[in-house]
């Protein structure tokens, strides 16, 4: 495991950019953390890496945004949902198992979808100011 702080949003965002640097095609980011942790800012990060250029922002409403960049980027986010039925409806197995790099916030709702080996990041606010303490299984950064 990777135990990372990140005192600012810029950094957070670097750390996102330092996984997307490194993930390939089909792999699964499981994202975990409060509300307002940073999950979309990681997922930020992540874009950046891939040469994605559109904003990321959090597809609360939407729950999946597609960008294209150097690997396509599937942004789940599964705060509305309540069962594993419901992800499966919308077609979560078809990005879990594609081609580009899947990255989901609220994972821990559908983790037994997963594929076997996937990057894991959990993000806890250690304090007021923001900093954030960031944990990284299935990946060495």
């Amino acid at each position: 495991m990777t135990k990372i702080t990140a005192p600012t949003t810029e950094d957070t965002i670097s750390v996102g950019y330092r996984i997307g640097e490194v993930v390939t095609p089909g792999s699964v980011i499981a994202l975990e953390g409060t509300l307002g942790a940073g999950k979309t800012t990681i997922v930020k990060g992540i874009a950046r890496a891939l040469d994605i250029l559109e904003p990321v922002t959090s597809p609360t409403y939407t729950i999946i945004s597609e960008y294209e960049g150097r690997l396509p980027l599937y942004h789940i986010d599964l705060y509305r949902l309540s069962s594993v039925d419901e992800a499966e409806l919308l077609g979560a197995e078809e990005y879990l198992f594609g081609d580009g790099v899947c990255v989901i916030e609220w994972s821990e709702k559908i983790r037994e979808l997963f594929p076997e080996n996937y990057i894991r990041v959990h993000i806890i606010i250690e304090c007021t100011d923001g900093t954030r303490s960031i944990e990284i299984e299935g990946l060495e950064l």
